[in-house]
């Protein structure tokens, strides 16, 4: 009788060197990998840990919803686990961090019967943190995926740091290979209504290779529109008082 199956979801962190120790043993001891890594070094080193590993990059549809490839990794992960086979799911970053398969790969699982767990990645957030020098207890945290943000349009409190994740692609909901950000005009507006024009911002996105800078571009807050590219994410400082 083959042995239950079993499933690990781990992030391999925001640049492959910064994987942690237990992920690396994770992938290393699996009988399947399964994986979304950002570049072609991240899967070169990804796969030398276990050469039994495959991407599910393949599963995304030029023009169709990301929900839609979403659902079809989900399925992708869970097929071996019912095999009786011992899966790990990797992505980059912290895996629980605006990666739905994940969490619904490890529900599902856990429903059907199979052990499940996730293990944490360093996630752009924790870049973040570093590489802008903030630290979120000195003002507080406010922090929302860009498109939602639009959507619910939360209150905003000014005198604390606010972080717009996806910035670069508000408004997209559809996979492709030339990303855009619809509603970037209409995200600039929603925050002029609460902050200054002149309000300087940062554009950040994190650096995936050791001793490569990160990306961080300062400016104000009515010239955002120029400074955005789709990997970008917004830090918002806190309005001085």
């Amino acid at each position: 009788m083959s042995p239950p199956g079993s499933l690990v979801v781990v992030g391999t962190g925001i640049g492959f060197a910064r994987i942690t120790l237990e992920a690396r043993a994770a992938i290393a001891g699996a009988d399947e990998v399964l994986y979304l890594m950002p570049d072609a070094v991240a899967e070169v080193m990804l796969t030398e840990l276990n050469p039994r590993a495959r991407s599910l990059a393949e599963l995304y549809e030029e023009g169709v919803p990301r929900r839609t490839a979403y659902a079809r990794m989900v399925e992708a992960i869970l097929e071996p686990v019912r095999a009786g086979r011992r899966v790990c799911a990797a992505f980059y970053g912290h895996p629980g961090v605006f990666v739905l398969p994940s969490h619904d790969a490890i529900r599902r699982a856990r429903a059907e019967g199979f052990a499940a767990e996730m293990l944490p990645g360093l996630s752009a957030e924790d870049a973040l943190f570093a590489d802008l020098d903030v630290d979120p207890a000195a003002s507080g945290w406010q922090s929302y995926e860009a498109t939602r943000f639009l959507e619910r349009r939360p209150a905003v409190e000014p005198r604390a740091a606010l972080v717009l994740w996806q910035a670069g692609v508000v408004g997209s909901v559809e996979h492709t290979a030339e990303p855009a950000a619809p509603r970037l005009g209409e995200l600039v507006d929603a925050l002029l209504a609460v902050y200054p024009a002149g309000h300087d911002v940062v554009v950040y996105e994190a650096s995936g290779y050791p001793g490569v800078a990160p990306i961080v571009r300062r400016v104000a807050l009515r010239d955002l529109g120029g400074a955005v590219t789709a990997a970008s994410t917004l830090y918002v400082p806190p309005v001085e008082t």
